[in-house]
């Protein structure tokens, strides 16, 4: 795992190579490209890096399609919307088409959006050899507790009946949420876990160093079963490393 590791000096550098990978990425396949991200503040410097004019007029948006890692049971206009921060930030900046922006539906009853999200996946995405839906690239974050997209400590039961997606509940606010599965996760190409500040640099080198307390963090268990998986992280967040 150590040589997939990535560290920047600052957040914006790793926010400018990560664009330039997925413009690379995107423009090499030339066919359809299933990118599945994540919310909060580092993919907002990230997608205002791919929304920049330097980087969005190089890119074959009509090859991606976006996907979400997760989200919270809330609408596009509320500000804890993962999509409505990627439509505020990038979508509203691109020229991509509509049917290739695959969101999940926060605002709809948790249960029949989870659903529906992943007969989305299943019926849009090739298959691997599993039978498991295959995401080109999947960005993730990590939490302070060590979850990844909604998947928190506690092994919510809910994910045994989905192989694709399933509902769970913020551990603290029971905030309801939709998340991709651990296992739909690992049948990636390739995962990335997307880290930046002090905040998270504990945690960070917990998973590194296989520390028994790491056993219990959802993040510890993305280990792509044919993909590879890097970490790209800022100097803060690689400080105890």
């Amino acid at each position: 795992m150590k040589k997939n590791l990535h560290v920047f000096d600052t957040p914006l550098q790793l926010a400018e190579s990560l664009a330039v990978q997925l413009k690379s990425s995107v423009n090499e396949i030339k066919e359809n490209f299933y990118l599945a991200v994540s919310g909060g503040s580092t993919p907002v410097i990230l997608f205002k890096q791919l929304a920049s004019v330097q980087i969005k007029n190089e890119i074959h948006w009509d090859s991606v399609n976006f996907f979400w890692c997760d989200e919270r049971c809330v609408p596009p206009e509320n500000s804890e919307s993962n999509f409505g921060e990627a439509k505020k930030y990038l979508l509203d900046f691109i020229s991509i088409p509509p049917g290739n922006i695959h969101r999940i539906i926060g605002e709809s009853d948790p249960n029949l959006e989870a659903v529906r999200y992943a007969n989305e996946i299943e019926t849009t995405l090739p298959k691997g050899k599993n039978g498991l839906p295959v995401f080109d690239w999947v960005l993730l974050g990590i939490g302070e507790d060590g979850h990844t997209a909604s998947l928190f400590p506690g092994k919510n039961l809910l994910f045994i009946y989905s192989s694709i997606a399933g509902v769970a509940r913020h551990p603290v606010t029971n905030q309801s949420r939709i998340s991709l599965t651990k296992d739909v996760i690992n049948n990636a190409k390739r995962v990335s876990f997307v880290v930046t500040g002090k905040v998270k640099a504990k945690v960070v080198s917990e998973i590194f160093n296989g520390l028994p307390v790491s056993k219990s963090y959802p993040a510890a268990d993305i280990l792509p079963v044919n993909g590879v998986i890097e970490w790209m992280i800022d100097k803060e967040a690689a400080f105890y490393l």
